[in-house]
């Protein structure tokens, strides 16, 4: 197997259209941040000269077999947009065999860090240090199919009919709108994320220009296969919830959520999530990707989910054996009965990719 780098600005039009078949023969591939239009993305927001992310291309007797994208910074390669990136994958056929090792050494770095590998990836198996399930809804069949269903098993559903009327009644008409050209909108969830970010002591991605570069030229594109997609909610005259996901061939990926929260009580964001199910009943779209977190919400509406693994590929040398200490001492604290104290480390190792990530 030859690997050949390229940078995503430099992909054909035969690579895309492989790119994109590989994606589409496999389920767990189907994520719009698998596909080949989120590095060419994000390196145009991260300006092409200066960004580091490149893409192995697998080459086996003169025929493409695959694509590994990733961001190389020093010695160590990362998502391609991490850490907004939420799937990391090696688009290939599953027969596909190749030491993830040799797609690190031909990187030309001493490790590949990784946070959301799904499990089917059987080359990355030996290096996931913990895994979790990323939700998804599937709605093959329709709104009202999943709805039966749904009502069969939890009250969200009803739960979400009565919050609705609850709002018609004393805040005004409830207004869904999907694909908002709405820059004012826009304008609108990037503040109410950044609020919340400080509110809750979380890094404030957007202090980074390329973050918000990516999220206003995916807002604009036009692609109809890839881009991000505003997706809103008023009540009476006022913006009361607005979400932007990125949407792929057949998902959508839950990604920015907002909402005012003068309308807590009527819980406006998951009403939008409901309409946006609705919506879907008349679009390509068959999956909500919710991505991975230990949130309620993200459990009731799913009835089904991907398995995702974190870890390290490494080659031996001073990144891996930094990397392999920090697991341990995680690992360790992970078995201590201490309660929240024991997560420390763990929310220190994301907390510094993340800010790692954002350079």
């Amino acid at each position: 197997m030859d690997i050949e780098i390229v940078r995503p600005r430099d992909l054909t039009g035969e690579e895309i259209a492989r790119w994109t078949a590989l994606q589409q023969t496999q389920a767990d591939l189907e994520n719009p941040f698998l596909s080949a239009h989120w590095p060419r993305a994000v390196e145009q927001a991260q300006t092409s000269e200066l960004s580091g992310v490149r893409i192995a291309v697998l080459h086996d007797q003169g025929a493409i077999k695959g694509f590994f994208p990733a961001k190389v910074q020093g010695a160590v390669a990362r998502a391609a947009g991490a850490p907004m990136c939420d799937y990391q994958a090696l688009i290939a056929a599953p027969e596909t065999q190749i030491p993830p090792t040799a797609l690190v050494a031909a990187l030309g770095v001493g490790r590949y860090d990784f946070s959301h590998v799904p499990a089917s990836q059987s080359l990355f198996q030996a290096h996931v240090r913990g895994i979790e399930p990323s939700w998804i809804t599937r709605l093959p069949f329709g709104y009202d199919v999943y709805a039966a269903e749904k009502n069969a098993e939890s009250g969200i559903l009803k739960d979400l009919d009565k919050r609705r009327r609850k709002a018609q009644r004393e805040m005004g008409p409830v207004t869904f709108t999907a694909y908002s050209r709405s820059r004012t909108d826009f304008d609108q969830l990037i503040a109410w994320k950044r609020a919340q970010y400080r509110r809750t002591g979380q890094t404030d991605i957007f202090e980074t220009p390329w973050t918000g570069r990516l999220m206003r030229d995916l807002f604009q594109s036009r692609d109809p296969d890839f881009g991000g997609a505003l997706f809103t909610l008023h009540i009476g005259d006022r913006l009361a919830a607005a979400h932007f996901h990125l949407r792929g061939h057949r998902t959508i990926h839950a990604w920015m959520i907002t909402h005012d929260e003068t309308y807590d009580r009527v819980s406006p964001g998951l009403l939008l999530f409901q309409d946006l199910m609705r919506w879907m009943d008349d679009t390509p779209y068959t999956a909500i990707d919710f991505g991975p977190g230990d949130y309620r919400f993200k459990k009731q509406f799913s009835n089904a989910a991907c398995m995702i693994g974190h870890g390290f590929v490494g080659r031996p040398g001073p990144s891996s054996l930094v990397r392999t200490a920090a697991y341990g001492v995680r690992a360790v604290a992970e078995r201590l009965p201490l309660g929240k104290v024991s997560q420390l480390p763990g929310k220190a190792m994301r907390r510094m990719d993340l800010i790692r990530g954002l350079r």
